[in-house]
């Protein structure tokens, strides 16, 4: 005879688990911010505030594609380097005269590119995400550094759509804000209303079940590494109109903190479960530890260290989760 008391209590802890679950990363923020603040009240200066949003929209927009990838079980170790060498062609070529509209559209397309090549790689060469992305992450560095022959690019101009990217404001918010709120929407209906979100988290939980329901796996690995290197590349616009150059070494390590922010935001590194809205939570996390330990003067070295430790925990509690 099944014991229904049992039964009961099981899915209640199963609820609770699940509840927890979600709620646990934006709890973590708040609280994060409640320290911060205690320790440094200037953290909350609206100025701050806009400034913390602002670091925090390149991360995330890295992170939302990186979402996607890490659902279908997959890696993209090559985010960085593919927003180095998109940023530099946006930067040479609108040196070179061409319209900054259309590098920057050229930019985009190069991102899409490279990260579809990854795609590529993984389905038709079979080869582990892992080593795919480690490969490509070394050769287009590597062709970032040809091509800038190892220096800065400068002399981008003064054009209005370009300088507005990274410094515009849009009603009193930084536009890379604006701009991370619009991906956000965008992906959150793609990842949780469409198809193709269905497709990506099916391929995530059992890619064999996948693949005899009918899903073209490899069709969806390549877009959802293409869509990967797209917003790395979008990532990279913003930064090189911050900085008004593009610079040989941008986006280094910048694949920790996308990947950072998805773990803690609750997607399984091991596939098929992720949200969205996790991983916007979790870049607010990683930034809100960036801005708030240069607000109380801590060693960059040792920053690297809690960060470090943080991924650890975030993996800890995905394999608890996961059991």
């Amino acid at each position: 005879m099944i014991d229904t008391k049992q039964m009961k209590e099981n899915k209640n802890t199963r609820i609770s688990k699940d509840f927890l679950g979600k709620l646990g990363p934006l709890l973590a923020l708040i609280v994060l911010i409640l320290l911060v603040t205690i320790m440094n009240p200037g953290f909350i200066a609206p100025t701050n505030v806009l400034n913390l949003l602002r670091q925090v929209s390149t991360n995330a927009l890295i992170a939302f594609g990186m979402t996607f990838v890490i659902i279908t079980g997959g890696i993209d170790l090559s985010v960085g380097s593919t927003l180095a060498l998109s940023s530099a062609l946006m930067a040479g070529t609108i040196a070179a005269g061409v319209d900054p509209l259309l590098a920057m559209l050229l930019s985009l397309i190069l991102g899409t590119v490279l990260g579809a090549v990854n795609g590529l790689l993984i389905t038709k060469g079979k080869m582990a995400p892992f080593i795919a992305t480690l490969a490509t992450m070394t050769i287009y560095r590597g062709l970032t550094l040809v091509y800038t022959d190892g220096n800065p690019i400068t002399g981008i101009g003064d054009s209005f759509i370009f300088k507005f990217a990274g410094r515009g404001y849009l009603f009193g918010i930084p536009f890379p804000v604006v701009l991370m709120i619009i991906s956000f929407l965008l992906l959150f209906v793609l990842l949780h209303k469409m198809t193709f979100g269905r497709k990506t988290f099916a391929i995530g939980g059992n890619e064999k079940a996948s693949f005899i329901a009918g899903i073209k796996n490899d069709k969806i690995k390549i877009g959802v590494y293409a869509l990967s290197g797209l917003m790395a590349s979008l990532a990279g616009i913003i930064i090189t109109s911050r900085l008004n150059s593009a610079q040989p070494t941008a986006g280094t390590s910048y694949e920790m903190d996308a990947i950072a922010s998805v773990v803690l935001g609750g997607t399984s590194l091991s596939g098929g479960r992720g949200r969205i809205v996790g991983t916007l939570i979790g870049a607010l996390i990683i930034g809100t530890l960036n801005n708030g330990m240069n607000l109380l003067g801590i060693s960059s070295f040792y920053q690297q260290v809690v960060k470090g430790i943080v991924i650890i925990i975030a993996v800890l509690l995905d394999r608890k989760n996961k059991k």
